[in-house]
């Protein structure tokens, strides 16, 4: 297992940040590192152009210490934004979106037919994790001949919920029953194949790069 893998199943998913006080430092830093890479200029470039130490450049990048008004002023001078560009994670509103039971938005996809019914379970738009996330609860009652094969960007997860799907991801064919699940790149052609035991309910959740700034 690589060392990246290993750091990511190291990391403890309910584990809190710092306290919103020290926050502010660690979102100060990284809108800094992340306007000077944007730059395509090195720590030592911005610390010669604002006459601050690297040591300190790096301490401020890390969130390790509360860089007062005047070096703030020079750091956004250097980099070509405004002083309250560093502030912008820190006040970002983070959103959720509740669903109740039966009350997902029902929405047609590409080849969606009598029988097969897509409920959006959420949306949110502007993340700040640079991703978005699309939550589906899909539903087959009705069986078909053919099921329309899709392929888009990013990553999907399916788990599967009631009956029995023989769903395909490229090559192969996976037999997939309750509490089964899988996990692909969505660019390779996928979806069910063989509808084995309806009705069919699976939870699909589709993670692509938020392109929407760009």
């Amino acid at each position: 297992m690589s060392s990246a893998a290993k750091a990511i199943l190291n990391q403890d998913p309910h584990a809190l940040r710092d306290p919103k006080e020290n926050n502010l430092e660690i979102a100060i830093g990284h809108e800094v590192r992340a306007f000077r890479k944007k730059l395509g200029i090195t720590g030592a470039d911005l610390a010669s152009a604002t006459g601050i130490s690297l040591g300190m450049l790096s301490k401020i990048e890390n969130g390790n210490t509360s860089p007062s008004l005047t070096t703030l002023q020079s750091l956004a001078r250097a980099l070509g934004v405004p002083v309250t560009a560093f502030f912008r994670r820190f006040e970002e509103v983070r959103n959720a979106v509740f669903v109740k039971a039966g009350e997902g938005l029902e929405i047609e996809r590409r080849g969606t037919r009598a029988g097969h019914q897509y409920n959006l379970l959420g949306h949110i738009g502007n993340s700040s994790s640079g991703l978005q996330v699309e939550p589906y609860l899909i539903t087959l009652t009705a069986d078909s001949d053919v099921f329309p094969t899709f392929q888009h960007d990013g990553l999907e997860l399916i788990y599967m919920l009631e009956g029995e799907v023989k769903y395909r991801h490229a090559d192969k064919l996976y037999t997939m029953l309750p509490g089964d699940s899988l996990f692909f790149d969505a660019d390779a052609p996928h979806g069910p194949e063989v509808l084995v035991n309806l009705p069919i309910r699976f939870l699909s959740i589709i993670s692509y790069p938020d392109r929407t700034g760009v």
